[in-house]
């Protein structure tokens, strides 16, 4: 467990923050969405499963393995190679990426059973085994949001210390990939199944397959996809918009204040290749209504948000991150470990909050 200063001190140091927002107060999630059900009850009627999901994602993947045959003889540090995998390939994996997102809360499919599977097959083109592993700590994330010990998405007191700067931001940025794969595996321990092992060994049986068949050029296209997917690439802005605090108070005293918004939304046009993930208060608020309704239920529910905060760029998100002295990776709302207890009773195929 962290060191955490005591109640009241204030973590504003010359507009800069020095500790993470710790606050007692639950996240706003859970009371936005009774309170959304009460008013609207018909909002329901929007969870379930999106039937289209499977097939924009096999189209997706499909255009990757094109993207790979052909360059299969194509120099990886070529300008045409390098073009071709920041534009096209890390698009794709971004969009990848976010498939196995809506796959893990089972909005592809009605049992969990299939959105697994088919993750595995979407994973394919990342050329790292990824989709098993993401769905529990995503619903760790889901369930504890801000917590210390269980919401993986939350930087470690070590990174926000060591990559407070402009240089460390920078580089979290660049290489926020690596930090979000890591992370997990150090924080917090999840459940291992035999979805798992099937992963792992259809991932590599079809790296070894690509290899043997098209050469390493077209295997280091997948991995150069990821890589600019999780990097300095104009989708990825969602991962530091989502979740940092991008309007920080001049004055914040731990456990006392009021916590400043801990979820912003995105409405751009960059929805479109990501699965509208951009609309994440509205995804934290119903992780059962899929990436196609999630604009119905802002509209539905507009009054509920109007008045929250949200990026109008995710270009400019990421740029704002690493450039501006107040934001730092200090900048997340922290919240003590809800126990044990509480973990040990988390139902992973639960997606419905």
């Amino acid at each position: 467990m962290s060191k955490i200063e005591a109640p009241g001190a204030d973590i504003i140091s010359n507009g800069h923050p020095t500790d993470f927002y710790w606050t007692q107060v639950k996240d706003p999630h859970t009371i936005r969405r009774k309170l959304i059900i009460k008013k609207y009850p018909k909002i329901t009627k929007l969870c379930g499963p999106e039937p289209l999901t499977k097939y924009i994602a096999t189209g997706v993947v499909l255009t990757q393995f094109t993207a790979a045959y052909l360059l299969r003889n194509t120099y990886p540090l070529s300008p045409l190679f390098l073009i071709i995998a920041y534009v096209l390939g890390g698009t794709c994996n971004q969009n990848i990426f976010m498939c196995i997102h809506e796959l893990s809360h089972n909005l592809g499919f009605k049992k969990p059973l299939p959105n697994k599977l088919f993750s595995i097959f979407v994973n394919l083109p990342i050329a790292v085994p990824f989709s098993a592993s993401f769905q529990p700590y995503h619903q760790l994330h889901h369930k504890f949001l801000g917590d210390e010990n269980y919401d993986t998405d939350l930087p470690t007191r070590f990174e926000a210390h060591f990559l407070k700067n402009v240089p460390g931001k920078l580089f979290f940025a660049t290489f926020q990939i690596f930090f979000y794969a890591l992370r997990p595996v150090c924080i917090a321990s999840i459940p291992i199944t035999y979805i798992h092992l099937l992963n792992v060994v259809a991932q590599f049986a079809f790296d070894y397959w690509v290899v043997t068949n098209w050469g390493w050029y077209s295997l280091f296209y997948f991995l150069l996809s990821s890589f600019f997917a999780g990097s300095l690439h104009p989708t990825a802005g969602h991962f530091v918009a989502e979740h940092y605090i991008f309007s920080p108070p001049k004055h914040y005293r731990k456990f006392i204040d009021a916590p400043p918004a801990e979820t912003y939304s995105y409405y751009g046009p960059l929805n479109t290749l990501v699965w509208n993930v951009g609309y994440h208060n509205e995804h934290h608020d119903f992780p059962y209504i899929p990436w196609s309704r999630l604009p119905e239920l802002r509209k539905q529910a507009a009054e509920f948000y109007d008045g929250l905060p949200n990026h109008e760029s995710w270009v400019w998100t990421i740029f704002d991150f690493i450039f501006s002295y107040d934001i730092t990776m200090y900048n997340r709302i922290k919240r003590k470990t809800a126990g044990m207890r509480l973990r040990e009773q988390v139902d992973f195929e639960d997606n419905s909050k």
